[in-house]
């Protein structure tokens, strides 16, 4: 296996993500405790979670939690479920099921990185660019003519990070038949879903409605529950899903026992967790707008259709990488500069930052933003 490169978000939050004072870049929902998610569970789950044998768990994941995910879906069973040691492990192992050395894959561009590192260390992959112009959507015609008779994955991500847009209903179902009519699967990384201002329409899910379609979820974005590193794929693709478990015999094997309890209580509380998530997008995207309104010479600020990110333009002379950098640097606000989005398979826009706006403590990371501007002679 070749030498993946360095994961330049992972790197760049290494460096500063626990540093920063005011991280104000996050993709993730607001975290609870121990103790609060605790306080939601019914008797006999919170029994279940502090009597638990600590032994090995099952490699597909516990049954009556994959019974719990696929109740989160509206065509799945608990055998259409493999859960994953986060959602990083799912995609490392539906790539190297899926694809291999004469395949060929397709990845939207910009991406999170590892969805297209990985399908070029296996094979030959083509980038397909979201179109900042009409509203950050993917031109189907653009899929069509990439495709190749050696491709078999087509890979997708909405609510899209880093840009948090949301594909048109009648271009996804377009997406679907052209995929269906070329045997090609899909991996849609849907960990953002459910989360977004009121009124969002979320796409439904692939597995839902795509026979070759792989819905890979996760509880570290919109439920906010990233330190319990559960994440899994969901699939009509018995085959598929058999090849992934084998695949995680490798990897991480099974799941933390204890990790598997609690998102369970998450889950059986998803209504009232993405509810409390969403109240906070709610509250912090007018924030942002009034933020963007005092400074019209220097962002480009359009509102983003679902997750908790948006992808302003940065109009600086001296460029959104050293903007960003000075910014951590001197005032200890961190955002992602689009450099770190930088794609081997096209270009992308070098003039964006990720902000991201859903967690608590939103006012005081503007405040020193807005000082940090004053400091620098950028007056509203």
């Amino acid at each position: 296996m070749p030498i993946l490169p360095d994961f330049r978000l992972e790197t760049h939050f290494a460096k500063w993500e626990f540093k920063a004072r005011y991280h104000l870049t996050a993709s993730d929902a607001e975290s609870m405790s121990l103790r609060e998610l605790l306080a939601m569970a019914s008797p006999q789950d919170r029994d279940a979670f502090e009597n638990m044998w600590l032994g090995y768990t099952e490699t597909f994941g516990a049954p009556d939690l994959r019974e719990a995910i696929a109740q989160t879906y509206q065509n799945q069973a608990a055998g259409d479920v493999l859960c994953f040691a986060g959602a990083s492990e799912g995609i490392f192992a539906a790539n190297n099921v899926i694809l291999d050395k004469n395949s060929h894959a397709i990845v939207v561009t910009p991406n999170y990185q590892s969805h297209e590192t990985l399908p070029l260390a296996i094979c030959s992959a083509t980038g397909v660019p979201l179109d900042p112009e009409d509203g950050w959507s993917l031109d189907i015609d653009h899929v069509a003519a990439a495709i190749q008779p050696n491709t078999k994955l087509v890979t997708i991500n909405f609510p899209h990070n880093p840009t948090g847009a949301i594909l048109p209903l009648d271009r996804y179902m377009a997406l679907i038949d052209l995929c269906r009519k070329h045997g090609i699967y899909i991996l849609h990384d849907e960990i953002f879903n459910g989360l977004g201002p009121t009124g969002v329409q979320h796409l439904p899910f692939i597995a839902d409605v795509y026979e070759r379609g792989l819905s890979l979820n996760v509880m570290s974005k919109s439920y906010g529950l990233p330190g319990l590193r559960i994440g899994w794929i969901a699939t009509q693709d018995a085959e598929i899903l058999s090849k992934m478990e084998r695949m995680k015999h490798y990897l991480s094997i099974c799941n933390s026992g204890p990790s598997e309890r609690l998102t369970k209580i998450a889950l059986m509380n998803r209504d009232a967790i993405l509810a409390r998530n969403c109240a906070i997008v709610d509250e912090n995207l007018p924030k942002w707008d009034a933020f963007f309104a005092r400074y019209p010479d220097l962002f480009e600020w359009e509102r983003p259709n679902g997750s908790c990110m948006g992808y302003p333009r940065y109009k600086g002379a001296e460029g959104v990488q050293a903007f960003a950098a000075k910014l951590v640097e001197e005032s200890g606000v961190l955002f992602l500069p689009s450099t770190i989005y930088t794609s081997e398979l096209g270009v992308t826009p070098q003039d964006r930052f990720r902000l991201g706006f859903g967690r608590s403590g939103l006012d005081e990371g503007i405040a020193a933003l807005d000082a940090h501007l004053m400091k620098n002679a950028w007056v509203g």
